[in-house]
């Protein structure tokens, strides 16, 4: 992941992209793991367009490494729906909007502030408890740029009105937005949604987007 550094911005048609290293458990706490789940990483990548996606996919180097040396790895193409906020002082989504039924994925980016550390981590046990106990979600992680203070989540819901739900009825996921809004936790932050256009391979031998079960914890 380190060399990936030098070697991804070089490709072609690359407008935006991020290495993660994730969480232990359900993928959201770093409480009991600080060093993170070593046998699980991710690549986030913003494209000219799907076709220059795909191509580097099937045929740099960098990808193929990742593909020989992993016993699974799991790519998920999406076309961004919504998104507000700023992700490294920028916004590297561009959101086409369109009326559209289905799968969505919901991915949050923050950079939590120092002082507020303690209050943002003493909430994601209760959160990650909820978030798996629901039978809805059909996929979910959290990954991290920097170790507890910036942190992105991945999930992906059957449609945009269970994951409403889950985001707005009251519970910790809820009174955790309102501790935010009112307490000003984030330094930065981004929400987007997408669309998914396609994947490939599998997570956990199985396709979680197309499974209609609770996926297995990350192995």
């Amino acid at each position: 992941m380190g060399r990936a550094r030098f070697l991804i911005p070089k490709l072609p048609g690359l407008r935006f992209y991020k290495l993660f290293g994730t969480g232990s458990g359900e993928g959201f706490t770093f409480i009991f793991n600080p060093f993170l789940n070593s046998g699980v990483y991710a690549i986030l990548a913003v494209w000219e367009n799907k076709d220059i996606a795909l191509q580097a996919l099937g045929s740099s180097t960098i990808f193929e490494r990742y593909k020989h040396y992993s016993a699974e790895n799991w790519t998920v193409i999406l076309k961004p729906v919504s998104v507000r906020g700023l992700w490294s002082g920028d916004c590297p989504f561009i959101a086409q909007k369109e009326e559209f039924e289905g799968n969505i994925v919901a991915l949050t980016r923050a950079t939590i502030k120092v002082t507020t550390l303690l209050k943002f981590w003493k909430r994601v046990p209760d959160i990650q408890t909820v978030i798996g106990a629901d039978e809805n979600v059909l996929f979910k992680i959290g990954m991290g740029e920097i170790p507890l203070f910036h942190q992105v989540t991945f999930s992906i819901w059957p449609s945009e009105e269970s994951m409403n739900t889950f985001a707005r009825e009251s519970g910790p996921h809820a009174r955790a937005i309102r501790a935010v809004r009112k307490e000003n936790w984030f330094a930065e932050e981004l929400y987007a949604r997408f669309k998914i256009i396609d994947q490939i391979g599998r997570w956990s031998e199985v396709s979680p987007i197309l499974s209609t079960k609770k996926e297995t914890k990350p192995s």
